[in-house]
């Protein structure tokens, strides 16, 4: 990697790149082999951020053995040692933020060798990252389960595994039909509506939409609850039809944009960001136009929507597969990773939910891997797993 991209990636990271920069560095990464490199130097921009501040300091450099002894202590009944995995990371990652730092990255070609030791006790069980996976509900009540590798194909629609394609068919028969897909704890699934919208799901999550939607009316679907990334086919593409988006207590109205709602079942707040364009979100008694980069945060008890500024990457990274924690309480990450990774999240003390943490990564990461990073960075001391439940202490 050149010295001019890591510049790049740092003025992204810092926000002080113009439009240039980040045009060059959007080219870059279109390349399947650069984009790796990418992300991997996000991850570590943000893993060791707060090391790098206070890594001089004794009572980091403890921490940093006392982990180091833990993990061996842990692991010390295991047929092949993940200490060295471990301790090799922490190490590499506090190197090339310190050597980035200083600007030894004088070559054209700098590299670093990677090694992975993966370790499995027998009979243990393993728990593994989310993937593409669904349940389709036809209007007739059948069920169709969808998953990675497996090929799906009716009248009305296909599916690879990995996305879900209705075909824009003028038969008006299929006009008042609805279908439900619904995607379970560990799950994740895009769907492309009959007028060309693409819709991306996210764990947990349940969408309903007509199969085929009626020529000259508002095109409306319901999110009945979880998250979803919406790409919306422009409104001059269908006489002018409008799109709506309907969620418990709210409304959105657009007429191609994108956007990003998170109304997940059992929290209190509904959550409406815009990338592009520009929509209304009406509740009960209130209303509110957004702007690219605004984000509506609809109160389910108080009925009251208030809007803000944030910063829409960290809202939308999850459909690029990748999950951004920006100074996120750990309550707010343990509902992520039970999402994805189908586990139980506890906590062994409940001062520990409001404790804050900043972190970026690939949402493949072993979930041991995320656990660990968080220890590393002192938001907590130490996680237990028994089974698929996991405590944090």
């Amino acid at each position: 990697m050149s010295k001019k991209m890591q510049k790049r990636m740092a003025l992204y990271l810092t926000k002080e790149g113009s439009a240039l920069d980040l045009d060059l560095l959007s080219q870059w990464v279109e390349d399947t082999e650069n984009r790796t490199e990418f992300l991997e130097y996000i991850k570590i921009n943000y893993a060791v951020g707060s090391i790098m501040n206070e890594f001089g300091k004794e009572d980091s450099k403890k921490k940093l053995l006392d982990y180091i002894e833990r993990d061996k202590k842990k692991n010390s009944n295991k047929k092949v040692f993940s200490l060295t995995k471990y301790a090799a990371t922490v190490l590499l990652l506090i190197g090339l933020a310190y050597c980035y730092k200083k600007g030894y990255f004088d070559g054209e070609n700098d590299s670093v060798d990677r090694m992975e030791v993966v370790s499995e006790t027998p009979g243990e069980e393993v728990i593994r990252a989310g993937s593409d996976k669904a349940v389709l509900t036809l209007g007739n009540g059948s069920v169709i389960h969808l998953e990675k590798g497996k090929e799906v194909q009716t009248a009305h629609l296909r599916s690879n595994g990995e996305q879900l394609v209705y075909n824009r068919s003028k038969n008006s028969e299929s006009y008042g039909l609805y279908n439900y897909l619904t995607i379970p704890r560990g799950g994740q699934f895009q769907i492309k509506l009959a007028d060309g919208s693409l819709v991306w799901l996210n764990s947990e999550s349940q969408l309903k939409y007509p199969v085929e939607f009626p020529k000259g009316e508002a095109r409306e679907v319901e999110l009945v609850y979880g998250e979803a990334y919406f790409d919306v086919s422009p409104s001059t593409e269908h006489q002018g039809a409008i799109f709506k988006v309907i969620n418990q207590s709210q409304e959105i109205e657009v007429l191609g944009t994108e956007f990003n709602l998170k109304a997940y079942k059992g929290e209190e707040n509904v959550c409406t960001t815009l990338v592009e364009g520009e929509v209304v979100v009406r509740a009960t008694d209130a209303q509110s136009i957004l702007e690219p980069g605004q984000q509506s945060v609809l109160n389910l008890d108080k009925g009251t929507i208030t809007k803000r500024a944030v910063a829409v990457d960290n809202e939308i990274l999850w459909v690029k597969g990748i999950f951004s924690f920006h100074n996120m309480p750990l309550k707010d990450i343990a509902q992520v990773i039970s999402r994805w990774y189908d586990v139980d999240v506890l906590f062994a003390d409940p001062v520990l939910e409001n404790a804050k943490f900043n972190g970026v990564f690939r949402k493949d990461e072993p979930l041991d891997e995320i656990l660990e990073s968080i220890v590393i960075t002192k938001s907590i001391k130490a996680y237990d797993v028994a089974g698929r439940r996991i405590t944090i202490k």
